[in-house]
């Protein structure tokens, strides 16, 4: 029974972390292509907008893969979370869907009419801006927890704009800014060197470097002010690791702005995405036992035993799959692009 009781604990906390792992993909591959889509708003040639459409039209579904993949992840193992907290944030991830929908359409629409051009462009960008800001408040709003009712199925019993609040309208803003700087990173990266709107985006990325950092720096001191759980972690018997774990963060972004510098656009974009691993890794750490704070611990939401091992034998390979299907687009993909590559040709 003791081993039986060791191997659930197991399964729990390896989905944990595949859940998170799911999640940190998500930010870091999709992240981009949506600040590309920020930017887009930015930029007045039609034939650039349309190149910046090409420079994701291989890879942007495979991106968004790891949100299907977070989703099954979270309903398999952590189901009272995902019925709570889909629940208490429906109306955020509505939006989010929604425009991650718009954004797939305006994919496809872009190219097929030459008059209305403007508006799948123009809602391509909105799209993207409104997945970023309402993604960011439905994290801050599930870092400040959510109440529940008693009974041997709790539910959320608020209302649909508890999620609402200062702290999250911050994380949604957080969410642009930082996406920014990966989209103008990554437009850097996918344009030929000679093209003009590299010049631009290079602007962005000093423009939003700053932003990012203090965005992180405002984050951190505001959630020490709030969050009890994150106090016990950070200003605990083991302060240091986390101030060295800071330090690093830091050190990893001024690389990134280096290599971009001297147009390594590649190790820029290495680095910046090191840095967020760190971040969102030092995050979940910082959160356990709570996988939501103040409402689930990672033990209490857990599925049974057998649901567990259930569900690790139908789906555990599934991630290395999505690794492998993610490596393959990118690396087909990988060639330098100019404005006339617009997408649909």
């Amino acid at each position: 029974m003791n081993d039986l009781s060791q191997a659930h604990n197991f399964l729990i906390y390896a989905w944990w972390f595949a859940l998170g792992f799911s999640f940190l993909m998500y930010i870091m591959l999709d992240g981009a292509d949506l600040g590309a889509g920020v930017f887009s708003l930015f930029v007045h040639d039609h034939q650039e907008r349309g190149a910046i459409m090409a420079t994701m039209a291989g890879t942007w579904d495979a991106n968004e893969t790891w949100l299907v993949v977070a989703g099954g992840i979270l309903f398999g193992t952590f189901p009272m979370v995902y019925g709570s907290a889909f629940h208490y944030l429906m109306l955020p991830l509505i939006i989010v869907l929604l425009s991650i929908m718009m954004r797939a359409v305006s994919l496809e629409f872009r190219h097929l009419s030459q008059r209305t051009q403007w508006l799948w462009d123009g809602l391509f960008g909105v799209a993207s801006l409104t997945t970023l800001f309402f993604a960011g408040m439905a994290m801050g709003a599930v870092l400040q927890g959510y109440p529940l009712t008693g009974g041997q199925v709790p539910t959320y019993p608020g209302g649909m704009l508890r999620f609402v609040s200062a702290f999250s309208v911050w994380t949604g803003i957080g969410a642009v800014i930082a996406a920014s700087l990966a989209g103008s990173l990554f437009i850097r990266a996918r344009f030929e060197r000679t093209e003009a709107i590299r010049v631009r985006a290079a602007v962005w990325v000093d423009r939003t470097f700053y932003l990012a950092l203090a965005a992180v720096v405002v984050t951190g001191i505001w959630s020490l002010a709030i969050f009890e759980w994150v106090r016990a972690k950070w200003l605990g018997p083991y302060f240091w690791i986390w101030l060295l774990l800071a330090i690093v963060v830091v050190l990893a972004t001024f690389q990134m702005r280096r290599a971009t510098r001297k147009e390594r656009d590649l190790a820029a974009i290495l680095w910046l995405n090191a840095a967020i691993a760190i971040m969102w890794l030092s995050m979940m750490f910082t959160m356990l036992p709570w996988i939501v704070p103040n409402t689930w611990t990672v033990q209490a939401a857990a599925s049974p035993a057998v649901s567990l091992v259930t569900f690790t034998l139908a789906m555990g390979s599934f991630l290395p799959v999505m690794l492998a299907y993610n490596w393959y687009q990118i690396w087909v993909f990988r060639a330098r692009i100019n404005k006339l590559t617009g997408y649909g040709h």
